[in-house]
């Protein structure tokens, strides 16, 4: 079913909480729903999104955004160790892993509380404590603007990469709407507890259930990250840099211990939450908007009434002192509107 808004207010459409609209609205149900739009008639650009919980809306937006409510969690169990799963664009991503876990099946239990849809999450690839939602997912069902059909890709069609996917591709951005994904998990016990934090909770005694593990990480995450309902954030605001071994070594002179990962072909991602504590952002002030004080990745709406300009500024400023103190890009994670 379609409801339409014109003029709408999007400020609970987007986890920061920026105070603006949209010239059109529309939520709808299913693929059929899609097929009976008229793309054309409508105020352009035309975009789709989730919660809203990795965008930053720069102003008012002039054409249509859209909202997924194809709402199915779907087994397809068949008593394997496998257990296919499709699941609706429009499924809160956080739900679905409660669920999941809740079953008893691993796979998803390490991406717990990340705000969004399933359909975002495939978009995004998004990714925590060693797992990426590409390590599960099968395919991705889609609509296709273009031909305005429904059109499927399997999981190496999506050219997954980090916080990447085909359907960010400038090519392809904007022709393909997500309406549905396929994950495999798994009843056998198959946990991801080597990374950070993770592995020092689970250091004496490895989880008997993918529950343990998602309260683990929910615990951790709390701990470090601003509650969306409390103070409006996008999440982790920078991709986190990879460089090669020589810049390691070179961004590493005058310190000890810099956090690492190796990551295949021997290049290293090092965490951006560290370079930019170390050019001294963690907490910073800027008007409206701050560098979250327990979690340096995170810029906040501090006042609740940030401009995206004042966000955009800092965000400048701590793109510039990182290339400076250790002659590395920053890039965002966060999409700007």
């Amino acid at each position: 079913m379609i409801s339409r808004y014109d003029n709408y207010d999007l400020s609970r459409q987007n986890t920061f909480r920026m105070k603006v609209s949209c010239r059109c609205y529309i939520e709808y149900g299913s693929i059929e729903d899609l097929k009976g739009l008229d793309f054309d008639s409508l105020p352009q650009p035309v975009i789709s999104i989730g919660e809203g919980s990795n965008l930053l809306f720069t102003g008012d937006f002039p054409g249509t955004v859209l909202r997924s409510r194809i709402d199915y969690i779907k087994y397809f169990d068949v008593g394997a160790d496998t257990v296919p799963l499709a699941v609706g664009a429009g499924v809160n991503w956080d739900e679905l892993v409660e669920k999941t876990c809740n079953d008893g099946l691993w796979g998803l239990e390490n991406l717990s509380l990340i705000p969004g849809t399933a359909g975002a999450a495939a978009v995004q690839n998004i990714g925590a404590y060693g797992v990426e939602a590409k390590d599960v997912i099968v395919g991705v069902t889609c609509f296709d603007i273009t031909t305005r059909e429904k059109t499927a890709f399997k999981q190496e069609q999506c050219r997954y990469g980090y916080r990447d996917s085909i359907f960010k591709d400038p090519q392809y951005k904007g022709r393909y709407i997500v309406t549905g994904v396929l994950l495999r998990l798994s009843r056998e016990p198959r946990p991801q507890i080597a990374y950070g934090a993770l592995k020092q909770v689970f250091a004496e005694e490895a989880p008997q259930s993918p529950m343990q593990v998602r309260e683990a990480i929910i615990r951790i995450r709390r701990e470090k990250l601003p509650d969306p309902q409390e103070i409006g954030s996008a999440g982790s605001f920078f991709k986190n840099p990879v460089v090669s071994a020589s810049q390691f070594l070179k961004i590493s002179e005058g310190y000890e211990n810099v956090p690492h990962y190796v990551l295949e072909g021997g290049f290293i991602k090092i965490p951006a939450a560290w370079m930019i504590e170390q050019c001294g952002f963690k907490g910073a002030v800027r008007g409206g908007a701050a560098v979250y004080a327990k979690q340096p990745l995170v810029i906040v709406n501090n006042s609740g009434e940030a401009t995206s300009q004042e966000i955009i500024s800092l965000e400048q400023e701590v793109i510039d002192a990182v290339q400076k103190r250790f002659g590395v890009q920053l890039h965002p994670e966060v999409e700007h509107l």
